[in-house]
């Protein structure tokens, strides 16, 4: 990755966490409130975060890894489990045999 797309990748993160940070503070607790913004601002919002969206997977699809990519610690265990396929086998029922 090079250093403009590391770049850009840095604003849009920085982009995405401060719409969504403006949208959760001026949230109200109760629902009974009316939301402070209007309807165009927060399609206007959601259309931003949309586009931020399709940039971030698109540099991620240049950079050779998922968007979705979450950092993890060396000793947890693994989400998933690889199971060779010789192992994989019709299951045997006890009236079988």
């Amino acid at each position: 990755m090079n250093d403009e797309s590391k770049k850009e990748r840095e604003i849009m993160m920085v982009m995405r966490k401060l719409l969504t940070t403006i949208v959760r503070e001026v949230t109200p607790e109760h629902k009974s409130l009316r939301h402070p913004l209007s309807d165009q601002t927060i399609q206007d919002i959601r259309s931003c975060l949309g586009l931020i969206t399709a940039r971030e997977k698109e540099l991620a699809d240049a950079a050779g890894r998922t968007a979705q990519e979450r950092p993890y610690f060396a000793d947890q265990p693994a989400a998933t489990k690889v199971v060779p396929i010789s192992k994989i086998g019709k299951v045997k029922r006890e009236d079988e045999d």
